[in-house]
């Protein structure tokens, strides 16, 4: 039934009968639908129209950011509030697109406080088909991301987006930090939407993912002293290239003394590669413990690339 029939049936209805229109509304019905869903209706109808008159035609994407809490309800953002915040959003974007995604703010209104962003970049149409939006970077990050927050709302496994995680960590510190929640809508160029939020229960279990448990590993690291420390830490160049790898290997005081070593030494060093492995399955912390001088040289075998061992050392480490 199109719009001009069913003003048509209830200006006829009210004619004949003053009750008509509360039983032909019964008669046909209600439907339940939030307001996302009737916002994303008249955005979609409104594309179709625009695309009536110019095919090719799209939206323009938009991001909202809506901040609640004891701080925020007059309305503003605070200076200390912008980067805390809006940093780990744009960056976590971009790591869900895959490539950088640079966002900015086009306005600011009030709902407690609303930020209005969108992306730097235009939504190109398909030159071909003319068929609509290209599926854009900022497209695809922002709904990854808004998967993310809903399953840390709702405590699921969130272990798939794991390299996301330095971001959300950020996010939740700020979030608990200003005593804020984050509620997230997405309008993309196609007239979809999306919505996420991230309150103080998401930002409890994302705390709570940070407990780490150890990841022991043993074998045998062979190369050259380069630095003796008198802590108990010394460091063996594997190789004699300028990027060799290098490993601290933590020895105690004592052991150390014993062992009477000096720069430039030989060894082959039998030790427990420790990692401290978070519950998304990132490396916190490692640490290498010397358990023994092994009695023949043997080659280092991990399991694992050197670049991707270089990331897993804590800061200041070889």
């Amino acid at each position: 039934m199109n719009e001009s029939s069913w003003r048509r049936r209830m200006r006829e209805a009210r004619a004949h009968d003053p009750d008509a229109t509360a039983r032909l509304l019964e008669e046909m019905g209600t439907e339940e639908r939030d307001d996302a869903e009737v916002e994303a209706e008249h955005r979609r109808s409104l594309l179709s129209a625009m695309q009536e008159y110019q095919p090719g035609a799209t939206l323009q994407e938009e991001l909202r950011l809506r901040l609640t809490g004891p701080e925020a309800e007059r309305g503003a953002l605070r200076f200390q509030w912008g980067h805390a915040l809006l940093d780990p959003v744009e960056k976590a974007v971009s790591k869900a697109a895959g490539t950088p995604v640079e966002l900015e703010v086009t306005g600011l209104s009030r709902g407690s406080t609303v930020v209005h962003a969108r992306p730097t970049t235009t939504v190109p149409a398909d030159p071909e088909t003319l068929d609509g939006p290209v599926p854009t970077a900022a497209d695809k990050g922002v709904r990854t991301f808004a998967r993310l927050l809903t399953a840390l709302e709702e405590g699921e496994d969130v272990r798939e987006w794991a390299q996301l995680f330095d971001s959300v960590d950020a996010l939740s510190k700020a979030l608990s930090q200003f005593r804020l929640s984050l509620a997230l809508t997405w309008y993309a160029a196609d007239g979809g939407m999306r919505q996420a939020s991230l309150t103080r229960r998401g930002v409890d279990y994302a705390k709570r993912l940070q407990a780490t448990r150890d990841d022991d590993q043993e074998f045998t690291i062979s190369g050259r002293v380069t630095e003796l420390r008198s802590s108990g830490v010394v460091k063996v160049k594997s190789g004699l290239a300028r990027h060799a790898p290098a490993y601290d290997v933590r020895v105690e005081p004592e052991q150390l003394v014993r062992m009477r070593l000096t720069l430039g030494d030989n060894v082959h060093f039998k030790v427990r590669y420790r990692r401290k492995l978070d519950a998304v399955g990132r490396t916190r912390a490692s640490e290498y413990y010397f358990l023994d001088v092994a009695a023949e040289e043997l080659t280092l075998d991990l399991g694992i690339s050197r670049s991707d061992d270089s990331d897993d050392r804590p800061e200041g480490r070889s």
